[in-house]
């Protein structure tokens, strides 16, 4: 069964035919809510605000882990995280949908992994390459199969938040070698890696990054909410597309 995270603009997922929702108890706290379940084109899937069903859960105080283990407690199969970023690249302008390959960290202080000592021995895993592939290749697939132009490989700057960057801060991740930016990608995605859980992104620009384009001279929020709509409303056929037609998932299954 397949998991997505909804993060601004997609706080609730509406062709998921819901069946019942259901309060977590993790080892790590609360989750962001309640886990809604039910069936999008008949197949079973399962639904995670990740700043509460009220949007009062700022970036940098997401319970990552507890969102992940509860997933992971579910059965989840794979993640598709849906994430609004800004755009640093030149041809990513607002409404595009972008699936991205890469990450850079620039986060600070959030609980980041499941191996933080105690009995725990130290673990390394590899993050070479942040998202899995083939659930990226099957959602490329489902937004071929409905139409809906998605931008392959970008790479994500995750920063803290919950302010947006400065225009020097963007020049100084596109000179990194970020492509958009946002505030919600790690550690999420490593602790999907950490748990076994094939994990990828569905990235919605909402603006262009501070100092480019549009917001040369300011970011215009008065315009992020239709853009996020209507480019939301792409998103979800690709994930009717996607989840309906889906192949069995099998996670690793690591055990935390």
């Amino acid at each position: 069964m397949l998991a997505i995270i909804g993060g601004s603009g997609l706080t609730t997922l509406s062709n998921l035919d819901v069946s019942h929702r259901e309060v977590v108890r993790t080892p790590y706290g609360e989750p962001s809510g309640a886990i809604v379940f039910g069936e999008i084109c008949g197949q079973p899937a399962m639904f995670l605000p990740r700043h509460g069903y009220g949007h009062t859960i700022p970036p940098h105080m997401v319970n990552y882990r507890a969102n992940i283990w509860a997933l992971h407690h579910h059965r989840a199969t794979g993640i598709i995280s849906v994430a609004s970023v800004g755009g640093i690249r030149a041809d990513l302008a607002p409404g595009d949908v972008v699936l991205p390959h890469q990450i850079i960290d620039y986060t600070w202080g959030r609980q980041a992994t499941f191996f933080d000592g105690g009995a725990t021995p130290v673990t390394h895993i590899d993050f070479t390459e942040p998202y899995d592939g083939l659930l990226r290749a099957r959602i490329a697939a489902a937004a071929t199969a409905v139409g809906v132009l998605i931008k392959d490989d970008a790479v994500y700057a995750a920063t803290q938040g919950p302010r947006l960057e400065t225009a020097a801060e963007i020049d100084r991740l596109e000179r990194d070698g970020a492509h958009v930016v946002g505030m919600t990608g790690m550690p999420e995605a490593v602790l999907a890696r950490e748990i076994g859980l094939p994990y990828a992104a569905i990235n919605v620009v909402a603006n262009h990054a501070a100092g480019r384009g549009s917001s040369a001279h300011g970011i215009h929020f008065e315009s992020l909410e239709h853009v996020l709509q209507e480019a939301m409303g792409r998103v979800r056929s690709v994930i009717e597309r996607l989840v309906g037609s889906q192949e069995a998932v099998q996670p690793l299954g690591m055990s935390v």
